[in-house]
């Protein structure tokens, strides 16, 4: 167990950390953008006049993506659910409307299969293999799906460094505190000896209504952003997380 410092916060007898993926560890605003905007051109397609509202909805306008959005926060589930209901306002049955949606996300997804995942934020790289050395066990839980996890792992080479590839496939999904319980249970550490990481409310309420040790959150460059005031401390990038 470790003493882990940030900023003016301190948590002891840490034994884990598990952190977030896009937005935290993977700088994947740019990618997600051009997903969403792929699934709203590919439902629009079959069902004019969707693809604006949908945009909307995902938290995409223009070339800027929102932080707290549908598309950058939720699960892929969440986000057909989501297409699903704009879909059913024309009228279509509801059964009908998450065909459409599944289509339409399918058609994006094919689109970008071989899009490789997006930059590491500068320096998580360094601040994961000085937390596995000093014998944190380390892990990722994401609102993507697992097989993009373990993508992104794969193509980092985090291997040696991260013991948990979680994401969600189907319920439950953030904010729901079963998937910290569960990542915890598979890392083999107690939650109250877990910190969590992440750039989204939906990952700090997460981890506090599963007992975590404390949660930090990040916006890279912007640790005052509203969304994390939940956080026991915000951070602006992941080297101010210490060991002390």
């Amino acid at each position: 167990m470790v003493t882990i410092r940030c900023r003016d916060k301190t948590f002891a007898n840490i034994s884990a950390i598990i952190f977030d993926k896009d937005g935290t560890l993977e700088d994947s605003a740019e990618y997600l953008r051009q997903l969403g905007q792929k699934r709203c051109r590919a439902i629009d397609a079959q069902i004019p006049g969707v693809g604006d509202p949908l945009l909307m909805a995902f938290g995409i306008n223009g070339d800027t993506l929102d932080p707290t959005g549908l598309i950058a926060v939720g699960s892929r589930r969440e986000n057909e659910i989501a297409a699903a209901a704009y879909i059913a306002e024309t009228g279509r049955g509801w059964i009908e409307s998450l065909s459409i949606a599944r289509r339409g996300f399918e058609e994006a997804d094919r689109v970008l299969q071989k899009t490789a995942p997006s930059p590491l934020f500068v320096g998580c790289l360094e601040v994961l293999q000085f937390l596995s050395k000093a014998g944190l066990k380390l892990g990722i839980l994401s609102a993507a799906r697992t097989s993009r996890v373990k993508e992104f792992v794969k193509y980092y080479q985090l291997g040696n460094c991260i013991q948990l590839q979680m994401g969600v496939d189907e319920a439950p999904s953030k904010p729901d505190p079963a998937l910290f319980l569960q990542a915890c249970q598979t890392l083999g550490v107690e939650p109250g000896a877990t910190l969590m990481v992440g750039d989204s409310a939906a990952d700090i309420e997460m981890a506090q209504k599963a007992g975590a040790a404390g949660c930090i959150g990040i916006c890279w460059g912007n640790p005052e952003a509203a969304h994390l005031a939940a956080a026991d401390v915000a951070i602006a990038q992941l080297d101010e997380i210490q060991i002390v």
